[in-house]
């Protein structure tokens, strides 16, 4: 697991939705393509994210309407890693940032999310002994904190 990139467990099915783009438009299209999250865009260029915990935490919670831009609940600026890093590098980032998922960037792209479930997916593959390798570096960097 310390030599997996973010290149080889990240999701390259992403949507981007312009700024303007309303929160039921998002929505609705998070839901025909099977996505947790829309990378919000402002002229093709990647500004934030949002995803399905702020239609919880900030649409529904808050009562929204579904007519408001999804710039106006987006988290930014954005938090991104790039393809070629480890995901212990993902890791960290997300455990620093209390976030679940970390768009991918190459290039001023979006290549792809890497999100907390892809980490355990990977963490889950292998032996008992590899598993407890994992668990030992874990450990280790829990320990560096």
């Amino acid at each position: 697991m310390d030599n997996t990139f973010v290149n080889q467990v990240m999701s390259k099915n992403i949507l981007t939705a312009e700024k303007s783009t309303s929160l039921q438009d998002a929505a609705q299209e998070m839901k025909r393509l099977g996505v947790g999250c829309v990378i919000v865009t402002k002229e093709s260029k990647p500004i934030g994210i949002i995803t399905e915990r702020d239609f919880v935490t900030k649409v529904a919670a808050d009562g929204r309407p579904l007519f408001t831009e999804i710039s106006e609940v987006m988290s930014s600026p954005l938090i991104t890693i790039e393809p070629d890093e480890t995901i212990w590098e993902a890791s960290e980032i997300m455990k620093e940032k209390l976030i679940h998922k970390l768009p991918v960037i190459e290039d001023g792209r979006i290549v792809g999310v890497i999100t907390t479930s892809d980490i355990v997916r990977i963490s889950s593959v292998g032996s008992d002994s590899q598993m407890r390798k994992i668990c030992d570096q874990i450990l280790m960097r829990m320990k560096d904190d």
